[in-house]
């Protein structure tokens, strides 16, 4: 009986690895809007890192030049 399920799942295993033809058509808008969607990602992903690494580096600028790293008042604006 155990040869029996050996033999039964290797069969299984043999159909399931098995290639078999892909019966779709995928056309060229669907390959465009995947590679959007992955430049999108690899974008948004780089936009943030270089967010959270500009922003630091723009405070230091800002204090070497001798500015304050706070908001300008409406007086340093010119408003009246």
């Amino acid at each position: 009986m155990n040869g029996r399920r050996l033999a039964l799942w290797m069969a299984l295993a043999l159909l399931v690895a098995a290639p078999q033809t892909a019966q779709a058509y995928l056309g060229p808008g669907l390959g465009m809007g995947a590679i959007g969607v992955a430049l999108g990602v690899v974008g948004s992903v780089f936009m943030g890192i270089l967010a959270v690494v500009w922003y630091p580096i723009k405070r230091l600028l800002r204090r070497l030049r001798g500015r304050s790293a706070a908001a300008p008042t409406p007086e340093d604006a010119g408003t009246d």
